[in-house]
């Protein structure tokens, strides 16, 4: 016999040994651990207010480094569009998205790109980069893009062409 194991499979293990947190679920006081573990994820990445009890130096240290988390597989997924922000592209990330809850960096960087583009603050390399992905998948802003079919991209494409002229002219 083992002595970190009760004798028999089927008998309990004394109150000493048992896990905190599942002997908490059981009896209902879980439900407060789990709201002040929302409030504070909140908090952190949603623009909530502070949760009670964390000091704000370290929760100001943690939602940027969050932010830059973000920004980092962002650029992973947009590089044209991070090149073309250079050294500034995790403050330019974080003053866009600072508060918001993150939604995939694929899209969060989609966002932002077509917004720089409205504002004409879109470099070369990242209007190609949208412009590319604007051809290969349908995205309406609010749901994961769709790839098109192969037929749309190659109107779309034509389209550019005309637009641009041909490549290399």
């Amino acid at each position: 016999m083992n002595a970190l194991w009760p004798p028999d499979p089927g008998t309990p293990l004394p109150a000493s040994r048992r896990c905190p947190a599942r002997s908490a679920s059981r009896t209902g006081r879980a439900a407060p651990l789990a709201q002040r573990q929302a409030a504070l994820v909140a908090a952190l990445v949603a623009g909530g207010p502070d949760p009670a009890g964390f000091p704000e130096p370290l929760l100001a240290a943690t939602r940027s480094a969050l932010l830059r988390t973000r920004a980092a597989r962002t650029a992973v997924q947009w590089p044209l569009l991070a090149d073309d922000a250079g050294p500034g592209w995790a403050a330019l990330y974080a003053r866009r998205f600072a508060g918001v809850p993150p939604y995939g960096a694929d899209r969060e960087g989609w966002d932002l790109a077509r917004e720089l583009a409205a504002a004409g603050l879109l470099g070369a390399g990242a209007v190609r980069e949208l412009d590319e992905r604007e051809i290969a998948f349908r995205y309406d802003g609010r749901s994961a893009p769709v790839p098109r079919s192969a037929f749309a991209r190659r109107l779309l494409r034509w389209r550019d062409v005309v637009r641009r002229g041909p490549i290399g002219s």
